[in-house]
């Protein structure tokens, strides 16, 4: 299926006949696929066709609420509230190749329910079955069926950082420190996308913006949790728990430090 963007888009001619340059601008996170490109000369139209993919990161999101609470409206706001869109099959099969292992279903963009599994055991299918992304087929009536949903996050348009004050805080105090750091309190696609592109490693856990506590580890280690890298998530604790807080800092934020930096200095 050819894809039509609304974004900005440039032709700009290049030195040959028929050559041509197609430049997008402010692509969104659904942008992902096929476009084509037609230049009209005359009698020597030429056209193409490239597929777009955008570099991230699939991630299992749950309602606060426990598993299997969302429809599939529910799913794709659920997501957009993340930083994040609802992940594509080929985006999924391409995480669970990564190593992606996630024994809960959750919704996919084109509106069927799957999950990736690299190690099969009993209560995820049975220890029989192969390997792969184990699918419950499309679900025809997206209002009243409930399950988890796979996110996709692109590349941060800003920086992630973890916030610890002398004391640890309760989620109202971690939302005022972000603040006054010039900050806000980081979204879970923010943290998966700062954790698989950024490198993100802390041990600490702290809240974040949908009220869960997580933390991202790429080198795994004694003390921090499984012994696999990936964002790990200690839930939804009340409120009243204490811990750290990861902030997000948007690129124009970070950029007006930076360039207070260097006229300091």
């Amino acid at each position: 299926m050819q894809k039509q963007c609304s974004h900005t888009k440039v032709i700009i001619p290049l030195y040959f006949p028929g050559d041509a340059t197609l430049v997008m601008t402010n692509l969104l996170l659904n942008d992902t696929g096929r476009y084509r490109c037609e230049v009209v000369d005359g009698l020597e139209d030429r056209s193409t066709s490239v597929y777009l993919e955008l570099r991230g990161v699939v991630f299992p999101y749950q309602h606060p609420g426990g598993h299997y609470h969302l429809s599939f409206l529910g799913a794709q706001q659920a997501c957009e509230e993340q930083d994040s869109t609802l992940a594509t099959f080929t985006q999924l099969f391409q995480s669970w190749k990564e190593g992606l292992n996630w024994c809960n279903a959750g919704w996919l963009a084109d509106g069927t329910v799957q999950y990736p599994i690299t190690r099969p055991r009993v209560p995820c299918g049975g220890r029989g079955l192969a390997p792969g992304v184990r699918s419950y087929g499309r679900r025809h009536s997206l209002h009243l069926h409930r399950y988890d949903v796979f996110c996709f996050s692109s590349s941060l348009r800003g920086k992630v950082h973890y916030l610890q004050p002398p004391h640890k805080m309760n989620l109202t105090e971690a939302q005022q420190a972000c603040q006054e750091d010039g900050a806000e309190v980081a979204k879970v696609g923010q943290l998966y996308a700062a954790w698989k592109l950024k490198g993100l490693d802390h041990c600490d856990a702290g809240w974040l913006a949908d009220g869960s506590v997580r933390y991202p580890i790429t080198k795994p280690r004694r003390n921090c949790g499984p012994s696999e890298p990936g964002v790990h998530s200690f839930g939804f604790p009340p409120p009243q728990h204490k811990h750290g807080v990861y902030c997000y800092k948007s690129s124009s934020s970070v950029g007006s430090v930076e360039n207070m930096q260097s006229l300091i200095e």
